[in-house]
């Protein structure tokens, strides 16, 4: 599961996944049409892995339903300059 945000601090998107770099590339062709395109969020700021689909899928409803700065500080704490963790795949 990952969140997408259009900048630091800025507007988070929370999804799941089974191929992440496919997923995020996606998002930041604008191949996906909806929320994400409309507000241009295609930043990975934040991810994790699961061995188990429906465990991803637990998790991302429970993320969902936290207060913003519960999300912002995840988000924070494990990349504080909220660079965008897609560039570790491609780059």
């Amino acid at each position: 599961m990952y969140i997408l945000a259009s900048d630091a601090y800025d507007t988070l998107y929370i999804g799941v996944t089974s191929d992440l770099v496919k997923r995020v590339w996606e998002h930041r062709s604008g191949v996906v049409a909806g929320f994400t395109k409309q507000h241009k969020i295609n930043r990975l700021v934040w991810y994790e892995t699961h061995g188990d689909i429906m465990e991803a899928i637990k998790r991302e409803k429970q993320l969902k339903k936290w207060e913003r700065a519960w999300k912002v500080k995840l988000i924070s704490t494990s990349n504080p300059t909220w660079r965008d963790l897609y560039e570790d795949f491609t780059g």
